[in-house]
């Protein structure tokens, strides 16, 4: 999210999952100034693509699209009610994995013993 003055000129941004400000950690934007942080990207992650959960948030507003998705969502543990669908996931590490000054990786990738969470195609 953008904080902006008056005139519509931004003041900072901040991450929609924890409030996380822009300067302190990289973001991938959204629809509408929505910003996810690497920190929520990561557990956002983990419970849509490895654990397989989120699934009790199914119809909730994502607010990466601000679609209604009918499937699994992550909510923010630090914001109720800030939801991210399994594609904005998707699309928000794919763009983080590409950025190689970002330094974020999928969480297990290349640990031991951990399963690798292959990338299904989502769109």
């Amino acid at each position: 999210m953008h904080r902006t003055m008056p005139d519509g000129s931004v003041i900072s941004s901040h991450c929609d999952y924890c409030d996380a400000e822009f300067v302190d950690a990289a973001m991938v934007e959204g629809h509408q100034g929505s910003l996810v942080c690497m920190k929520c990207l990561t557990m956002a992650f983990t419970e849509l693509k490895t654990l397989k959960g989120g699934a009790e948030n199914k119809g909730k507003k994502c607010r990466m699209c601000l679609e209604e998705r009918d499937e699994a969502l992550w909510e923010s543990p630090m914001m109720p009610g800030a939801y991210i669908c399994v594609r904005c996931t998707t699309m928000a590490y794919r763009a983080m994995e590409k950025d190689p000054d970002s330094g974020w990786k999928r969480p297990g990738l290349g640990v031991p013993g951990v399963v690798e969470t292959e990338d299904e195609g989502d769109e």
